[in-house]
């Protein structure tokens, strides 16, 4: 009956994902669409129907390898995602696409997502930003917007926040627009399965 809520019982647990991948990919070809369809085939997403969702990994979330994430999806299935996109049809101009992920120890608490899209960067430079943005995101979440305990370790390659670790990683692809002007398209995603 609708607009009778009180017998309606949803589980919001059921909208939580529970697994996720990164994954990323290039194409290059004449047409623009055509190098993202390209792009989509490298990160083996081509055949999902992807929803852009916003930057939070769920608590509890099991990050595994794209193979092992592939297993549980099939052609068609719409799947939510985070994804960075960036595109040239300029000869030799340097692009690239980023995910970071910040993440508590702690699985009992939520992560942060960035996504980044950049000109002229390398790959190492996007990734290292995409991973700094998703920690500042996680550090204000947590009431420290500028905690000078928020300090880098280069040898854990660990996010120390007041006390607490944090880790993170990021997925980068780069690339450099093809130098006879073809449309050249790269991404970066996560994908979260239910």
């Amino acid at each position: 009956m609708v607009g009778n809520s009180k017998h309606l019982k949803i589980d919001p647990s059921l909208f939580v994902p529970k697994i996720m991948f990164l994954t990323k990919g290039k194409g290059i070809h004449k047409d623009y669409l055509t190098s993202f369809e390209l792009a989509l085939r490298d990160a083996e997403i081509a055949d999902l129907n992807l929803v852009s969702v916003s930057s939070i990994k769920p608590p509890h979330c099991k990050i595994v390898s794209r193979q092992e994430g592939r297993k549980y999806l099939m052609p068609g299935q719409i799947v939510f995602a985070v994804m960075a996109r960036s595109s040239t049809n300029e000869p030799n101009r340097l692009i690239a696409s980023s995910i970071g992920l910040a993440r508590p120890a702690d699985d009992t608490r939520h992560g942060y997502i960035s996504e980044h899209h950049s000109f002229g960067e390398t790959a190492q430079k996007a990734g290292d930003y995409a991973e700094d943005m998703a920690m500042e995101m996680l550090a204000t979440t947590l009431g420290l917007p500028n905690d000078s305990s928020l300090t880098w370790d280069q040898r854990e390659e660990q996010w120390k926040l007041s006390g607490k670790i944090y880790k993170t990683q990021n997925v980068t692809q780069s690339a450099e627009g093809h130098k006879d002007g073809l449309w050249t398209t790269v991404i970066s995603a996560v994908i979260l399965i239910l």
